[in-house]
């Protein structure tokens, strides 16, 4: 469940009841589900040109916000220009495949058109699949190449890293065309069934952040891809129910403590067509975690992970016999965590993080595994490896540090030497969130920014942070969609509390008008699995301002087991999820319940996926004292959820029964302190509706009074305006009914 939705993200709370007159100044959820987005013209999947020449990027359309176009913009002089029109190409965009739905959902990509790109390495070419099919733009003169036009999809396409192919998957398949003749050729043929070729399997999508199955040499003399097996996966009847009515979709899904799909890799000569087997090991039951090529595509570096993910090995192919070796192992009594910061160096060393002392940072290793030198140190963690500037000997990491110490609620840019012990030197100012696409040499880098003030920001600075231009400056000016409800915006305050020794951040918005002698009613707004945590100085979404617009105080706490931070800080829920994230949301409420302008008869929580497991724990906690939860799309027994996820965390339902039974919300529910609102989409393939008619059928069976939602064709989130209309303006109605102004006496209005 990496990518599980975050609520802070996702569910957007309904505004306040209808005047007669409505004020243009307040936002409402109409305009929050209307085009043009607030959010204003941002740009996303942004990239340099392997030249550092032209920076491409992703935006919305003006007129439906759900598509997006290709677009670029030099460099040096000139204006942004648009280089693939995805309607223009595709007027009118077919049905994808369930393969392709699959896949998207998994990516959590949720817009139509362009949605993805890639540069060749010589930077000639930008490829782009575009509904189904495949698109080549030239980056001289901008013409625009039609690849494919099959029935079938063809998906997560590529450019070769010299730009002499273009390859894709196509029917279970792996594809190669040679640009130069404009012929294709199926590299596999067996694909059919249950055996898949060139394909990340579901696991390594949903959990693994792993969305490709190949990987070329970087000579174009090799492909190393793999080959998935599923018939050793549990079938999992799922019902799609959409409007139209209901599919039984026979989904192969791996749940806690069931097989896994056998994946194997091989390497594949292009030329010859000949395919060697890497050799993984004696025991089948592991995860293919990634795979790297060294520069000179001599050696193909593969990171197998065992079953109970608590060994990491690296390993050392020769791609010509399939021969490996461990040349180093990462081992941890919990789980050893998965990360994108394996970089392999020309002189034939490469870098890769550790969480060896407590805290994630870089290392230096020689070809052989050996250690050479710490590249980062200290009580904070590295969020990210970013760039390297192998002229210079400077690495490009992301952190959330400021003067050596942790600092969760920023992020920022630094530089450090690769073989000097100097310290790390910020690229970008503190005082909001930063994220960064460095250019393959390290010498320039997309800056991405937001503040509680500055709504999401795009520009390109040299690599010693000077500004060069913007990409979307999405200034907040008069023109701006946003502009009108500025005013009425309440920035949110930061505090701290101590939970067994540990540092939890939390922040707060109060309504426009606040008046610290009146009381409130609070909406707790939760996530509180393993993610990035959701505390941070930078643009609130819409939503929270929805919230407040409400007469709510939105309240939000990164409990134990939420964020990057500390090894400590995230496997204190190893074994035992629900339980000290629930005590640290028991801390927030009395903290809240400690203020004198809270009502403490009126707190509810909402939150969605793991958030809504959150959820429906807090209203079954008696300590909390909810007077109302919103539980959206939650896994409500670990049992039924995926091996990759599941066991990081909680090891088998066979080797940890006492925790999977604490964590079920079954026996829980006759506890409920409050009223329920209960929803799902009901052709969700990740979190299955199974957990959610679970609790349906446990509820009425007692006789238990609840609330529910459930949303006909729509998977783990709910899309389209539309929908995220009704969506919120349901949480509205029940928020109001519960702890807002036509809630019971009992508990008292607003005052």
């Amino acid at each position: 469940m990496q990518k599980l939705l975050l609520a802070s993200t996702v569910m957007l709370m309904a505004g306040p009841a209808l005047s007669q007159t409505p004020d243009p100044a307040i936002l409402t959820p109409e305009r929050v589900f209307a085009n043009p987005s607030l959010s204003g013209p941002v740009a996303r999947g942004v990239s340099l040109s392997p030249d550092g020449q032209l920076v491409a990027f992703l935006r919305s359309r003006e007129d439906d916000v759900d598509v997006q176009d290709l677009w670029a913009a030099p460099t040096g002089e000139g204006e942004a220009f648009k280089l693939i029109d995805a309607r223009a190409l595709v007027p009118d965009a077919g049905e994808l495949s369930e393969a392709e739905k699959a896949r998207r959902e998994r990516m959590r990509i949720s817009a139509r058109g362009v949605v993805e790109y890639s540069w060749d390495e010589q930077g000639r070419y930008i490829l782009a699949p575009l509904e189904g099919d495949i698109f080549l733009a030239e980056r001289d003169g901008g013409a625009v190449r039609r690849l494919t036009e099959t029935e079938a999809d063809e998906i997560d396409a590529k450019v070769s890293p010299l730009g002499n192919y273009v390859s894709w998957v196509r029917d279970q398949d792996l594809f190669v065309m040679d640009l130069a003749t404009a012929t294709e050729r199926a590299m596999t043929t067996e694909g059919e069934g249950l055996i898949t070729w060139a394909t990340a399997e579901f696991i390594a999508q949903e959990e693994m952040d792993r969305d490709t199955g190949y990987w070329w040499s970087p000579d174009e003399r090799f492909i190393a891809l793999q080959r998935t097996d599923e018939s050793t996966v549990d079938i999992v009847p799922r019902l799609d129910i959409s409007g139209g009515g209901a599919t039984v979709v026979e989904q192969r899904y791996p749940r806690a403590g069931r097989p896994n799909a056998v994946v194997e890799l091989y390497v594949q000569d292009v030329a010859t067509g000949a395919r060697t087997r890497v050799d993984l090991g004696q025991n089948p039951d592991i995860y293919l975690a990634r795979v790297n090529w060294s520069v000179d595509g001599q050696t193909l570096y593969v990171q197998r992970q065992s079953r109970d993910q608590k060994t990491l090995d690296l390993l050392s192919v020769d791609p010509a016999t399939g021969a490996s070796r461990i040349i180093l192992t990462q081992s941890s009594d919990a789980w050893v965590a998965l990360t994108h910061d394996f970089k392999a160096l020309k002189d034939g060393n490469f870098i890769w993080s550790s969480e060896e002392t407590g805290w994630r940072h870089l290392y230096l290793y020689d070809r052989e595994g050996r250690q050479l030198r710490a590249i980062t140190s200290g009580d904070w963690p590295v969020k990210s490896l970013n760039g390297v500037d192998q002229a210079t000997g400077t690495v490009f990491f992301t952190a959330s540090m400021r003067d050596g110490v942790e600092y969760p609620i920023e992020q920022q840019l630094f530089r450090v030497s690769l073989t000097d012990d100097a310290a790390p030197v910020a690229v970008t100012p503190s005082g909001g969130w930063w994220s960064a696409s460095v250019n393959g040499t390290g010498t320039a880098y997309v800056g991405n920014y937001t503040d509680l003030k500055t709504p999401p920001q795009s520009a390109l600075y040299r690599a010693d942070g000077t500004f060069v231009r913007w990409i979307e400056e999405n200034r907040l000016d008069e023109d701006h969609p946003f502009h009108p409800y500025v005013a009425r915006r309440q920035a949110p305050t930061f505090g701290t509390l101590e939970s067994h020794g540990q540092t939890l951040v939390w922040q707060m918005t109060t309504p426009p008008g606040f008046d610290p002698s009146r009381t409130y009613p609070v909406v707790m707004q939760v996530y509180g699995g393993p993610s990035g945590g959701g505390v941070r100085v930078g643009w609130q979404p819409a939503t929270t301002q929805l919230l407040t617009e409400a007469g709510y105080i939105v309240f939000r706490l990164d409990n134990r087991g939420e964020g990057d931070r500390s090894v400590a800080f995230k496997q204190a829920l190893y074994l035992k999820m629900g339980q000290p994230e629930i005590e640290d949301q028991v801390l927030a409420a009395d903290y809240l319940r400690s203020l004198p302008y809270v009502d403490d008869d009126r707190i509810a929580m909402m939150g969605w996926s793991y958030g809504g497991f959150m959820s429906l724990m807090a209203l079954t906690e008696p300590k909390m004292g909810l007077a109302a939860a919103i539980s959206g799309a939650p896994p409500t027994e670990w049992g039924l959820y995926d091996t990759h996820y599941t066991e990081r965390y909680m090891s088998t339902p066979q080797a940890n029964a006492e925790g999977y039974a604490a964590s079920d919300a079954i026996p829980r529910l006759p506890n409920m302190t409050g009223g329920l609102l209960l929803m799902h989409g009901m052709a969700d393939d990740n979190v299955i509706f199974e957990n959610t008619t679970r609790v349906l059928d446990a509820l009425q069976s007692q006789s238990l009074p609840f609330e529910t939602m459930l949303y006909p064709g729509q998977r783990h989130g709910i899309r389209g305006n539309e929908r995220g209309l009704h969506q919120w303006r349901t949480y509205l109605d029940f928020l109001d009914r519960t702890i807002g102004s036509r809630a019971p006496a009992s508990g008292g209005p607003v005052r």
